[in-house]
């Protein structure tokens, strides 16, 4: 299962996140800028390794479609939001636009941050809650899509 998981991360989020970033600032010949921005894609990167190892420990699955966690994954960061993973791929994202001072990559952010919100409502909570049913329910219902309670207020 480990190979799966590291595949499953090389393919999606290590594309998303850093491989066409990467292409992106390589053909555009950008040079560093802002070193905050680093900080931000490291925390973003340091978030997105805990979600990995928590669908691979607790979830007993991958982030893949093809080899979704057998578990539904309310540990770690996804006790503070449902969707950490992708929170924190946008922070990488983030972190490479401030870096490099990248409005191209800020666009791309931003249309991956809204590609995220449509497969999220769309998609996968329709699964989760057919594959989870009352857990699933009384999950969303504690916890929020995007940021923690501390976020909305409550």
């Amino acid at each position: 299962m480990f190979w799966r998981a590291l595949f499953a991360f090389i393919a999606m989020p290590g594309m998303v996140a850093f491989v066409v970033p990467a292409l992106w600032l390589w053909q555009s010949g950008a040079s560093l800028h802002n070193r905050w921005g680093g900080a931000v894609l490291g925390l973003g990167a340091l978030g997105l390794l805990w979600c990995v190892r928590d669908f691979h420990v607790q979830g007993k699955g991958t982030l893949a479609p093809w080899s979704p966690p057998r578990n539904l994954v309310i540990v770690g960061l996804y006790r503070y939001s449902r969707n950490p993973m992708y929170v924190c791929v946008t922070l990488i994202l983030l972190g490479w636009a401030v870096s490099f001072a990248s409005p191209g990559l800020l666009a791309y952010s931003v249309f991956v941050g809204l590609a995220f919100q449509l497969r999220v409502v769309y998609g996968e909570e329709p699964w989760l809650a057919r594959t989870y049913g009352a857990t699933w329910e009384a999950y969303a219902k504690r916890v929020p899509r995007w940021l923690g309670r501390w976020w909305h207020g409550a």
